[in-house]
């Protein structure tokens, strides 16, 4: 039985990525007096249990980048620092470009890149043929590479957090969903559950998917909606070079990375519309699988190990709300990562923790990143999207 306290300092609501890295920053600041709920039985099951595990420094806004010049260094320090093993794998992301305007942008975007200081690297056609021979890639006229890039295992950072907020004292409960939250006349809130009412100083939604419902709770609406994509894993594909990065077909919104012995791959469907269900649409895999045989022809000779659909929790400009809501004293929000929030938890965990202590985010600008940007309609909206 849940024994959940009747008060605390802060409730976070999400026990993915978000949320359990946040309960970590605060509690490792010295905050003990923290409760995070978490709706399903164990924590990391909702968009972060069911993500690709990429992590990269491949985007085209600053503050992306810099996200992931803070957040990936965390992750490659993870296994010391949280005690986690986290399966970190530098594969390299292979970005393959099939159109003038891709070659274009994305000339633009690496220049910035590099001169943040993240040394992708920019490769022909022939440079792509001859890096990943096993592609079917005479369409492609150039591709871009970043050795640091690759993958981690979204279960053991979120595990790994838990535990070490747990630790330090804070106290996280699953199966304990978020029913009701009411704003007290004192400037306090009261968090319903079906194990009981918890009151608080602050409340951090780090809810990803579901953070937009979580919100209406408390009166301030987000633009968040959930987007599901859905993966494969592949049984054994001995062919499979053991160079082979994570490559995506950036037109395609297509990628491929080693899993195991096969591949994991996955592809966005453009046309999917918002909702909630996280069943497979199985004409969808179909069509997901013919582009990936035709990119891929190796794939020919696998078969269906495991299929999965989850959801990305979807921003108007593919970037995150990471920030105190004005007019919500005490409401803090971190979400709508776009399909990127895995990668940058760790970072985000922090940037909240300083938010809430010191007032203000000081490890990195993340002005841009306010709520309030939707109301002055001041997007810049991120081109790497897969």
């Amino acid at each position: 039985m849940t024994n959940l306290p009747a008060s605390t300092q802060i409730v976070i609501i999400g026990g993915g990525v978000m949320g359990a890295s946040t309960a970590y920053h605060l509690a490792q600041r010295g905050v003990k007096d923290v409760v995070l709920l978490e709706k399903q039985e164990t924590y990391g099951l909702g968009a972060t249990g069911k993500c690709a595990g990429g992590i990269r420094y491949q985007f085209s806004t600053e503050v992306n980048i810099r996200l992931s010049q803070l957040s990936l260094p965390m992750l490659d320090r993870f296994a010391d620092e949280i005690g986690q093993e986290i399966d970190r794998r530098k594969i390299g992301y292979l970005f393959l470009l099939t159109s003038e305007q891709e070659v274009e942008t994305f000339r633009q975007t690496i220049a910035l890149q590099n001169r943040l200081g993240v040394p992708t690297q920019w490769l022909s056609g022939d440079d792509v043929r001859r890096r990943v021979p096993q592609l079917a890639a005479d369409d492609v006229l150039a591709g871009t590479f970043n050795p640091e890039d690759g993958l981690a295992d979204p279960a053991g950072v979120v595990l790994g957090y838990i535990n070490a907020a747990r630790r330090l004292g804070a106290q996280p409960f699953s199966d304990t969903p978020v029913t009701a939250i009411s704003v007290n006349a004192n400037g306090t809130y009261t968090v319903a559950t079906p194990q009981g009412a918890i009151t608080c100083e602050q409340i951090v939604n780090a809810a990803g998917p579901w953070s937009a419902g979580i919100s209406e709770m408390v009166g301030v609406p987000l633009p968040v909606k959930p987007i599901r994509q859905q993966m494969l894993t592949t049984t054994a594909l001995p062919e499979l070079r053991p160079d082979f990065p994570f490559v995506i077909d950036f037109a395609r919104s297509l990628y491929f990375h080693p899993e195991g012995d096969g591949l994991l791959t996955g592809m966005s469907n453009p046309n999917q519309p918002v909702g909630f269900d996280e069943a497979v649409d199985e004409e969808w895999e179909y069509t997901h699988l013919d582009a990936a045989i035709e990119r891929l022809p190796l794939l020919e000779k696998a078969g269906l190990k495991a299929h999965w659909a989850g959801l990305y929790e979807v921003t108007p400009d593919a970037h995150p709300i990471i920030g105190a809501i004005p007019q919500r004293p005490g409401y803090t929000v971190v979400t709508g990562f776009s399909g990127h929030g895995f990668m940058h938890g760790p970072i985000a965990g922090q940037l909240v923790a300083e938010i809430i202590l010191d007032g203000r985010a000081h490890s990195l600008d993340i002005s841009s990143l306010a709520y309030s940007r939707f109301s002055a309609d001041d997007l810049n909206k991120e081109y790497n999207v897969i």
